[in-house]
């Protein structure tokens, strides 16, 4: 079964940037990969990028737009997300997860449906 473990997370100030990593027990290319974070307890899960499985269809949530970068390296099963002028509104749980089945970059974003889930990297943006 696929695992998932995320790392990169960390305490950066407002307007610093952090990467996240995402990297699979097994070949990630037939996965379509998407990172999703949880800003408070109790909050709601948002989807904040998702990417297909050859790369080629991308999905920002639009609060992020222009600031996050997805990317993926299937020779070293690891996807990455690039945090960029982070804002203390960024701070939350970050998770990533992969779904192996056919569907848009944008329903996977939108549902958390996905089989595969890793545990969370904790990102804090404050002064």
């Amino acid at each position: 079964q696929l695992q998932l473990v995320e790392s990169g997370g960390g305490l950066v100030q407002p307007g610093g940037s952090l990467r996240l990593s995402c990297a699979g027990s097994e070949f990630l290319l037939p996965y379509n990969i998407g990172w999703f974070r949880r800003q408070a307890p109790g909050k709601e899960r948002e989807g904040v990028s998702c990417i297909s499985s050859s790369g080629d269809r991308i999905h920002y949530v639009d609060s992020v737009k222009g600031r996050f970068t997805i990317s993926r390296d299937n020779a070293k099963n690891t996807v990455y997300l690039q945090l960029n002028s982070l804002k203390p509104e960024d701070t939350g749980v970050y998770y990533c997860a992969a779904d192996p089945r056919v569907l848009t970059v944008e329903t996977m974003c939108w549902k958390f449906t996905a089989p595969y889930w890793g545990q969370g990297t904790q990102v804090t943006v404050s002064s």
